[in-house]
Formats: structure tokens, C-alpha cells, sequence
């Protein structure tokens, strides 16, 4: 089976396709972590890109993920515990007080696409809540999201006590939502900040592949 072809699926949003797609690959025999890396990664780096250049928007956003979700649904279970390791491991949720996450959740999903080992924790987790699950995790990112002016505090509380329990310097903190900006990621300290999911997971997989290689 062409394994562009599933790519085109999820690109296009095809969701029904592709599990049925999926599902006949798996049956002919094709590894699961081939269809991963070779046909749903591929396929999500094309949506990030039509993202991040505005040829896509949020509902095109939503539709891929469905699809890369629902042939993730029945690759993943199948995955051997070496395959599903990677070696990329990152927290994504939103602050306290803020019931939001749809964008943090495309974001979390943009990760899942690019072969990160990804625990969404979902809305309203105190500073403690988001530090717990970066060291249960064992992650080497955290990604926090707010999408009220009132809440955005609560993201430098979090990095604030990331600092004084001895966790800042051993994971790469971004933030990301509407009332967020540059200026305000670069006064509380973040690793980095972006306006959409696309550019956000390519920046943080960026920043962590030069980390490696340094």
C-alpha cells in the first residue's frame, strides 16, 4: 500500500478514510510504526506547514487531527513499548482558572503528529497540578496555554515555582494563547512562544533537536 496516500488523508481531513485505510494496512501486514513515521507524521508536518502559512485554519486544523487521531487510536495499542518511546516527551495543558484548551489541545496534537511522546492534561491546572505531571512524565518540555487576561498570571506562578522547586533548568517551558505575547513570555522567563499550534511544535521540536546536538 502507498503510505502517501494515508499522508493525503489526513491532510485533507479524511477521517473515515483514514482508519479504513489504516486498518487495511495493519491487515496486509505493514507495521504499525511504519505507518506512523512514514505516513501519519509526514502527513501532520504538511497541515502544520498550511497552518503556520495561513492556507489552513482552525476548522482544516481540527478535521486532520480527527483523522491522525482515529488511525492513532488503532496503531497505538499495537506499538511495541520501544516504538512507542520517543525520545521527546512534553506536558501540554492550561493554567489555572482557564476552562480553554482547544488551542493547547492542537498543539498537543501537532506534537503527537511530529512523533512526540505527548500527556495532555487538559483545563485548569494549578502551578503544582502542571509541575506533577512534567516529572511523572518524565517530559522534557511543558507547553501552558491561557485564553483570559486574568488567567496568564498563573503562567508565571508556574514557571516562578518551577524555579523554586528545583525543576526550571531541566525543562524548556512555552506558553501560548490569545492575551499572550513575546513581550510577556520574555519578562516571565519562557522558553519560547508562538501564535498558532503549527509554528509551535516546530519551534519546540527546533529548539530540542539543537539541545541535542549541542
Amino acid at each position: 500500500m502507498d503510505l502517501s496516500e494515508v499522508s493525503s488523508y489526513i491532510i485533507e481531513g479524511k477521517v473515515d478514510e483514514a482508519e479504513s485505510w489504516t486498518r487495511k494496512a495493519l491487515d496486509e501486514g505493514i507495521k504499525p510504526a511504519v505507518i506512523v513515521n512514514q505516513g501519519l507524521i509526514p502527513g501532520m508536518d504538511v497541515v502544520g506547514e498550511k497552518f503556520e502559512n495561513r492556507e489552513y485554519y482552525m476548522p482544516e486544523m481540527l478535521v486532520a487531527a480527527k483523522a491522525m487521531k482515529r488511525s492513532m487510536d488503532l496503531l497505538r495499542p499495537l506499538l511495541t513499548e520501544a516504538e512507542r518511546s520517543s525520545e521527546y516527551r512534553v506536558v501540554c495543558g492550561t493554567v489555572q482558572g482557564d476552562l480553554h484548551d482547544i488551542g493547547v489541545s492542537l498543539v498537543a496534537m501537532m506534537l503527537e503528529g511530529a512523533g512526540f511522546d505527548v500527556k495532555f492534561v487538559g483545563a485548569d491546572n494549578t502551578p503544582d497540578m502542571l509541575l506533577k505531571a512534567v516529572e511523572e512524565h518524565d517530559a522534557q518540555v511543558l507547553c501552558m496555554s491561557a485564553l483570559l487576561t486574568t488567567t496568564i498570571k498563573n503562567m508565571r506562578e508556574t514557571i516562578d515555582r518551577a524555579t523554586e522547586v528545583e525543576m526550571r533548568d531541566r525543562v524548556l517551558i512555552y506558553v501560548g494563547g490569545a492575551p499572550v505575547t513575546q513581550e510577556f513570555a520574555d519578562e516571565i522567563g519562557a522558553d519560547g512562544y508562538k501564535r498558532d499550534a503549527g509554528s509551535a511544535a516546530r519551534m519546540i521540536k527546533e529548539d530540542l533537536d539543537s539541545k541535542v546536538k549541542a
